[in-house]
């Protein structure tokens, strides 16, 4: 148990849901926690290693079912995302893009003869997927999104970019959105495909431990058979983000705990004055409201966990989570980079890697500011998107 669990919340947990967070917890202690620093600094991660072994694991696409997927409960998913996000926002982001944007989308929309050809490859870590929406003028506004794909015999043609792309410079496959004379469409790409290339985007501030990449589209001609059979419209792609803010709402905690528990480790063996930091009475304030709001986050995240697995989850509701666990996640770790003092900002402390990468996490998968415009729609039965 946590030292920051004030409220018993592992009671709240199945005994299988305790035992999969013990294996991926595990697992980022052996794989992830002794070389993420130096991963962050070089901006380089062996990204096809960890794919692979969270493929044998069973975290891609852990909470799919068949074609090699371990079809587990969204709340041991969740728990799943916790502890990779602990390790770096980055590793994280590796398993939610593959799991929740990439497979989800083949999983829910594609033919059966995609499923067969990609899922097992991309569950077993083999095959690294993308999920190409966001685009260089285009983020969260994806109606207007430029990229093209016309009919040309029985075949398409894609023209267009993507950005802020993940796992794109190493994928095999993406899932690419453009826009057709029949609304917004969905194609399985092979990255290796004529006319595509993938560039990686470097200089990056935050998220440094992760492949993010832009995707040229120059005339890319696709077989029909590559067009999503099932997805229609602009709310195919946005259910793939209601998909994947499901695991951000668990991620963020696991950054938020980690810096929590760091930050309490250092306060009870950090002596000023005469005494621990702990023993000081603003350093208890501020450790105590941060742990009343990790607390708050973690039984908002297990809510919107149980009512996915009774399939009651509505997007609205996910963007509750998303909006509050990363904005109070955020809030932890740079309160606790101030118990740190100036350790907080040095790299033998995973705080400031946390609060720089959930500088980002922020901002994917829908803003703040997109996120309260959903709940206040649904508050008040008005748009104010337009």
């Amino acid at each position: 148990m946590s030292p920051v669990d004030l409220l018993d919340l592992d009671s709240s947990l199945s005994e299988e849901e305790r035992q999969i967070r013990a294996v991926v917890r595990q697992v980022v202690d052996d794989r992830v926690r002794p070389y993420v620093a130096g991963w962050y600094e070089s901006g380089q991660v062996p990204a096809r290693e960890l794919a692979r072994e969270f493929g044998k694991l069973g975290l891609l696409g852990m909470h799919l079912t068949g074609y090699g997927c371990a079809g587990s409960s969204a709340v041991a998913y969740g728990l799943a995302c916790l502890e990779l996000e602990a390790g770096d926002s980055g590793v994280r982001s590796l398993v939610s893009v593959q799991g929740s944007l990439a497979m989800y989308a083949v999983w829910r929309y594609g033919s059966e003869e995609q499923k067969q050809h990609w899922l097992p490859a991309m569950a077993a870590g083999e095959a690294i997927g993308c999920f190409g929406l966001t685009e260089p003028d285009h983020g969260s506004d994806p109606a207007s999104m430029a990229t093209r794909a016309r009919r040309d015999g029985d075949d398409w043609v894609l023209t267009g970019s993507k950005m802020w792309i993940t796992n794109a410079p190493i994928a095999e496959v993406g899932v690419v959105w453009a826009r057709t004379d029949d609304g917004v469409r969905g194609f399985v790409v092979p990255m290796d495909t004529s006319g595509v290339t993938a560039r990686e985007i470097g200089r990056k501030m935050s998220l440094r431990a992760s492949v993010t990449g832009e995707i040229a589209l120059d005339d890319v001609r696709l077989p029909a058979d590559a067009l999503l059979p099932g997805a229609i419209g602009l709310k195919a792609p946005l259910s793939c983000l209601t998909e994947a803010r499901h695991g951000i709402v668990w991620g963020a905690l696991g950054a938020a705990r980690d810096c929590l528990e760091t930050a309490l480790a250092y306060a009870t063996t950090r002596t000023q004055f005469g005494r621990p930091l702990a023993g000081f009475q603003l350093t208890q304030a501020k450790l105590a409201d941060l742990a009343v709001e990790w607390n708050k986050g973690y039984l908002l995240a297990v809510q919107l966990g149980r009512l996915a697995d009774a399939g009651r989850l509505r997007p609205a509701q996910v963007s509750v989570g998303k909006l509050n666990n990363v904005r109070e996640a955020l809030a932890i770790a740079r309160q606790c980079r101030t118990i740190l003092g100036a350790n907080g900002v040095s790299g033998d402390y995973p705080v400031m890697r946390h609060a720089n990468n959930l500088e980002s996490v922020l901002t994917y998968e829908g803003t703040s500011e997109i996120h309260q415009l959903v709940i206040g729609q649904q508050l008040t039965g008005i748009s104010a998107f337009t």
